[in-house]
């Protein structure tokens, strides 16, 4: 995804700035990392507190295999919600739980 669109997704936070990480890239809002984009998928940060609205929004939680040792890594990003995709509103309300969840864990 680039740069651009990116920054249309998530225009009703404010302007975002990306850079390249982890072969991926890394959204920041005010500083705070808040969401990843990851073979082409953006994924939403999520903590202990924000994590269970994803899942029951049917969400899925970023799972690589470490190629290392070979097991499986939970990370703390989440898919974003298909509806979220076509409603620029509910995109800025899961936009605005990934950043707070960023904020905590920043803390």
């Amino acid at each position: 995804m680039d740069n651009d669109h990116i920054a249309e997704l998530f225009s009703g936070l404010g302007p975002v700035s990306i850079r390249r990480m982890f072969g991926g890239k890394g959204i920041y809002f005010e500083g705070v990392i808040f969401a990843l984009e990851v073979s082409g998928e953006v994924m939403l940060k999520a903590d202990a507190e924000s994590a269970p609205d994803f899942s029951a929004a049917g969400c899925r939680q970023w799972v690589y295999t470490n190629p290392k040792h070979g097991k499986q890594v939970a990370m703390p990003y989440w898919s974003i919600p298909d509806t979220a995709m076509d409603d620029p509103d509910e995109m800025t309300q899961w936009a605005h739980k990934a950043v707070e969840a960023g904020r905590r864990s920043a803390s």
